[in-house]
């Protein structure tokens, strides 16, 4: 019964590190083609309050769940599918590290990035996520 609840929570936790990984590159594409000192400041508010108050929380949870689950059921470790998710789960951990990078680029007012570059950057983690559902749900090897 504690794996169902563990469990539950962390696919909580992982849709809300999500939602935070899809719409803090979309706040980058709209404070990259913002002009305006307000508008520059209230992107950079947002963004900072997104990453540290939603996303990084979500994700620590998010990962800690995800290891319980593992020490809990030591047995999922034996797929090869497993692999390759935590192999995806790295990249996404280090792209949530880059967006808190570009973060402190547009706080400092050093961005050089065009708003057309941060719409091709938003699409990164759709392709992660589509692979980590797949290879969850349907553990092909």
């Amino acid at each position: 019964m504690m794996f169902l609840w563990l469990k539950a929570f962390h696919i909580v936790f992982v849709i809300a590190w999500f939602s935070g990984i899809f719409y803090l590159p979309r706040l980058f594409v709209y404070h990259a083609g913002a002009s305006d000192k307000v508008s520059q400041e209230r992107f950079s508010l947002m963004e900072r309050k997104l990453y540290r108050g939603i996303m990084t929380p979500a994700m620590i949870l998010a990962i800690a769940l995800g290891g319980s689950l593992l020490w809990l059921n030591p047995g999922l470790i034996q797929g090869g599918w497993l692999d390759a998710k935590l192999t995806l789960v790295a990249a996404v951990v280090a792209y949530h590290f880059w967006c808190g990078a570009i973060l402190k680029q547009f706080r400092a007012g050093t961005n050089t990035r065009s708003h057309v570059w941060f719409r091709w950057f938003n699409e990164a983690p759709v392709l992660a996520l589509v692979a980590i559902v797949i290879l969850v749900v349907v553990k092909p090897f």
